[in-house]
């Protein structure tokens, strides 16, 4: 935080210390909120939920045998946090998701993660999935690869998969919209899209992607319509002030990205939330794939840029509307300060760590 400079020169550190407490309290806030919601285990019982490590100085090494994490540190005072796991213990997470920050750790441990089945995922404050190291490397099961390959060639065989998905993705979209979305005029309107799209696409089903692309895209557009007029609550504004738009949600695009409106690099907090809820979301369905033979790569209704994931953004449509719900359901529960975000040079909303973690356990 820049220092306050005063009418005669001089400099006053007063508002950068009062905006350091303000930061330690809101990342003490969510990491106590991240702690709350872990399940707890019976003895024996295998943990279900990730490990998700976030902030500065995260190391991961073995340690006679074991497997030593230490924590990173998002804001001081902060007491440091170590897990220390043994080989077929049944504390030990499915996966290790790294939010961001900054650490270390050795061929050693990746080897050790491997021969325990443990994945790897680092995700950026963006919300961007960076890389996964599945548990046992990719190994093809070909009969699998080779259904993927027919069924993306033969277009029959395509449209019926493809409009599958987006037939779940309408139904679970309409029951978020129902249990998870204000009553409005525009919800109305969107139940009654996605209603009208999912007749259409059992009555009438679309011959090419294109088609059937344009059909998800109608009822997307009002199904994010139906979230205008969600409210984030605020306070402790006068301290950490917070732009007006962020007050009310207004589009799932952002304006970060000059006149092309894309998802990414979000403007709005709640669209920030989303990314990371999608990004972790990506990273367990790649994760699955990966381990039942499947090629990550080779998608079926998605195809894009060379080695991205499409099978499993494939995978991800008819999951996203969970997601949604349980992030309109968050911050519903919760108010939020400007502490809680920061605005990077070019107007990209960016989550503090401890809240990134906190929204990342909602996608576990």
């Amino acid at each position: 935080m820049e220092a306050e400079r005063m009418a005669d020169g001089s400099t006053s550190v007063y508002l950068a210390e009062k905006d350091d407490l303000e930061w330690a309290e809101r990342s003490e806030h969510w990491l106590s909120q991240s702690k709350a919601h872990v399940r707890i285990r019976g003895r024996r019982e295998r943990r279900r939920e990730p490990l998700i490590l976030c902030g500065h100085g995260v190391s991961l090494r073995i340690n006679n045998g074991a497997l030593l994490v230490r924590d990173g540190l998002t804001h001081y005072p902060q007491a440091e946090e170590t897990y220390r796991f043994f080989k077929g213990d049944p504390a030990l997470p499915p996966r290790i998701i790294m939010l961001d920050g900054s650490g270390v750790l050795s061929f050693d441990v990746l080897t050790w993660l491997a021969q325990q089945s443990v994945a790897l995922v680092h995700v950026d404050w963006k919300g961007d999935v960076l890389a996964v190291t599945e548990p046992q490397g990719y190994a093809a099961d070909r009969r699998k690869v080779q259904w993927q390959v027919e069924t993306r060639a033969d277009n029959e065989r395509r449209m019926a998969f493809s409009t599958g998905l987006i037939t779940r993705k309408l139904v679970r979209s309409v029951e978020t919209l129902e249990c998870s979305v204000p009553a409005s005029r525009r919800r109305d309107l969107a139940i009654e899209k996605a209603t009208l799209g999912l007749e259409q696409l059992r009555s009438q089903p679309p011959n090419d992607i294109t088609a059937l692309r344009l059909v998800e895209a109608t009822c997307a557009s009002a199904y994010f319509g139906a979230w205008r007029g969600v409210v984030m609550k605020w306070k402790a504004t006068a301290r950490c002030p917070v732009p007006d738009d962020w007050r009310v949600f207004s589009s799932r695009t952002s304006l970060a990205n000059g006149r092309k409106l894309k998802n990414v690099n979000a403007s709005h907090p709640l669209n920030a939330m989303l990314n990371y809820g999608y990004a972790v979301l990506q990273s367990q369905l790649q994760v699955r794939a990966v381990a039942e033979g499947f090629d990550p790569t080779l998608g079926i209704m998605h195809h894009g840029r060379r080695d991205a994931p499409a099978y499993v953004f494939d995978l991800m449509e008819p999951e996203r509307p969970r997601v949604d719900a349980a992030i309109l359901a968050f911050v519903a529960e919760h108010t939020f300060t400007g502490a809680d975000f920061t605005i990077t040079e070019d107007g990209v909303c960016r989550l503090s760590p401890q809240l990134a973690r906190r929204i990342a356990s909602l996608s576990c």
